[in-house]
């Protein structure tokens, strides 16, 4: 008897141990950069995307929902388009300048020249591999459109006549990201590989994932380098000598229920990783240290897109509604606080 509790008494010890071992060691930020903006829908969202007015753009989400901010994004206000359908997803919207773009499924193209004042549905083709997911607006009738098999196609003519880039579709994605150079990156509907395309190439050329957890997310880094989101909370970035291979894998907290869900630069050295439960993480030397921003983890959302579209100019995307807006004022002030 005395054998059996002196041995229960160890495995206590481990456990407390283990679970100690296991708890978010990860620093909290000093402050919290980002405000909660109140936005007129419960729709999902998916996107968001400025004219060349910094006050002006748009978000975009299920159920053909459309949303206008001009005052930077603090205020939304919805708005109607005449579609046969209410219920078509909008994935995507991008503007270069006035000209911009919103792609969607059930097979849907948006377009518009005049700041989304008005916007005109593009024909697409019956042909068409699979429903657009991705739009990038290039310049003056110049877009570049990427479906949910992986199929990219490029317009100079505002529309009206697509070249394919690649001849064959990938198969169906999970996600899907474009570099500011043209090259993607889809991760492959289970995450178990993923595949690269670059502008010159006829076909995508797959990659196995290089561990045994699947791959959630993928992106580019503002100098092209790689970067991937894996199951278990994990990150790992190409290495920049060698884009082929690997840095090793890292945990920003080590133990987490909650999964990592997305990735953005704001500089070259400072990167946000989001994941669900209303958590979010800072690294400012290029992904090697994690501080969590625990003044946001009180919002009752997955974080699953960030976007940054200037370094003073970022959005966190939620589900059911939610917003978060990055506040480079209070982030500039509380840098140049003096310390004690």
């Amino acid at each position: 008897m005395v054998i059996v509790k002196s041995w229960q008494k160890i495995f206590a010890l481990l456990m407390v141990v283990f679970l100690c071992f296991g708890c978010s060691k990860v620093p909290s930020t000093s402050y919290n950069p980002w405000a909660v903006v109140s936005v007129p829908t419960e729709a999902k969202l998916f996107d968001i995307g400025f004219t060349e007015n910094p006050q002006h753009g748009f978000l975009v989400g299920s159920n053909s929902t459309l949303l206008e901010t001009n005052d930077g994004g603090n205020t939304w206000k919805p708005l109607e388009l005449a579609l046969d359908d209410d219920r078509y997803r909008f994935e995507s919207v991008s503007f270069a300048l006035q000209e911009g773009w919103i792609a969607g499924e059930p097979s849907l193209l948006l377009h518009t020249t005049d700041e989304g004042r008005s916007w005109s549905r593009i024909a697409l083709s019956e042909k068409l591999p699979g429903n657009p997911i991705a739009v990038q607006a290039l310049g003056e009738n110049s877009a570049e459109i990427a479906t949910d098999v992986g199929a990219i196609y490029k317009t100079t003519d505002g529309g009206k006549n697509w070249k394919a880039q690649v001849e064959a579709a990938v198969g169906v994605v999970r996600n899907l990201e474009r570099s500011a150079d043209g090259k993607y990156v889809a991760v492959s509907a289970k995450g178990s590989f993923y595949s690269t395309w670059e502008p010159g190439q006829n076909a995508w050329v797959p990659h196995n994932r290089n561990s045994s957890r699947r791959v959630e997310n993928m992106g580019f880094s503002q100098d092209g380098q790689l970067w991937l989101l894996a199951r278990g909370g994990q990150v790992q970035f190409s290495d920049p000598a060698k884009p082929e291979e690997w840095l090793e894998a890292t945990n920003p907290e080590f133990s987490t229920s909650w999964g990592l869900l997305d990735m953005a630069y704001r500089t070259p050295n400072e990167l946000w990783v989001s994941g669900g439960s209303g958590n979010l993480l800072v690294s400012t030397d290029g992904g090697k240290t994690w501080e969590k921003d625990r003044d946001v983890e009180q919002v009752a959302a997955n974080f699953y897109k960030i976007v940054f579209l200037k370094p003073d100019q970022g959005f966190v995307i939620g589900d059911r509604g939610v917003l978060l807006k990055y506040q480079p004022d209070v982030a500039k002030a509380a840098k140049t606080e003096p310390t004690a």
